[in-house]
């Protein structure tokens, strides 16, 4: 079983514990769509410039521990001053150490647009992230078969969650294109063997329509890259490791995007 398989199933067993725990209809109730609370993740990411979406990530199955004691409050608050154009918080449990309860307190003390990063793979996980604070949710083409993507894809647009939807390969491209994906991510981790390669993203952007909201995401640690992909078009880079594993988050960020913090064009208003 590759590693995505065994993604997919333990998501899978965790959505049928919560649902037995909090029924789909009690997290409908918790939700507001078209409120003021709003924070439009797709619009954080196409300032000028290349925008930076920050991640929490406590561990992972390739680094394994990386900051497990990490406080949420504490990196949120130095992403957003450092000049991160959004967030993104990991909230599986059995392989990144995350929690529904980082999403809400990253909602809770940050201003920024907040993507929640797990394995979707049922509607219901749409409504819990929108009750907790989500602004945006991934989808994983790898991990969907491509009428289940298109339908999550319709029913988070439905409730006001902007979708980033993540590629690897040509063939998932195509299928991202077919659906009129909101944002595109391009992982440059192969979700298999857990190999990274930067030149996935350098390959895919070349068959990306022009206007389309490009993210490359996975193995971005130095800043010839991020000027490598800003040069080739992409719009944003998602970043976790890179600063999490650092002695402070915020002065990783300031290394590795030096000039962004207090620029008003990687904040919403």
């Amino acid at each position: 079983m590759g590693m995505m398989d065994q993604f997919v199933e333990a998501a899978r067993a965790r959505v049928e514990t919560r649902k037995s725990e909090t029924p789909l209809t009690e997290l409908e109730g918790k939700i507001e769509i078209g409120g003021d609370g709003q924070r439009p993740f797709k619009e954080a990411l196409t300032r000028p410039g290349i925008s930076v979406i920050a991640e929490f990530k406590r561990r992972s199955p390739s680094a394994g521990d990386i900051r497990p004691e990490a406080s949420v409050a504490e990196v949120a608050l130095a992403y957003e001053q450092a000049g991160a154009a959004a967030m993104s918080v990991l909230t599986d449990e059995d392989f990144f150490g995350g929690s529904l309860a980082d999403l809400r307190e990253a909602r809770s003390c940050s201003d920024l647009p907040i993507l929640e990063k797990d394995f979707v793979v049922d509607r219901y996980q749409l409504y819990e992230a929108k009750a907790n604070g989500a602004d945006a949710v991934l989808l994983i083409v790898a991990a969907l078969v491509e009428d289940d993507l298109a339908a999550l894809h319709r029913e988070a647009r439905a409730i006001d969650l902007d979708c980033l939807v993540e590629v690897h390969d040509r063939e998932e491209l195509e299928a991202a294109l077919a659906m009129e994906a909101d944002v595109l991510g391009i992982n440059n981790r192969n979700l298999d063997d857990l190999s990274v390669d930067v030149g996935t993203t350098l390959d895919l952007v070349t068959e990306v329509p022009a206007g389309m909201t490009v993210v490359s995401e996975s193995g971005i640690a130095i800043r010839e890259t991020v000027v490598e992909l800003d040069r080739v078009g992409v719009d944003a880079v998602l970043v976790g490791e890179a600063l999490m594993a650092g002695d402070e988050p915020g002065s990783a960020f300031q290394d590795l995007f030096p000039g962004e913090e207090g620029t008003s064009e990687h904040r919403l208003p």
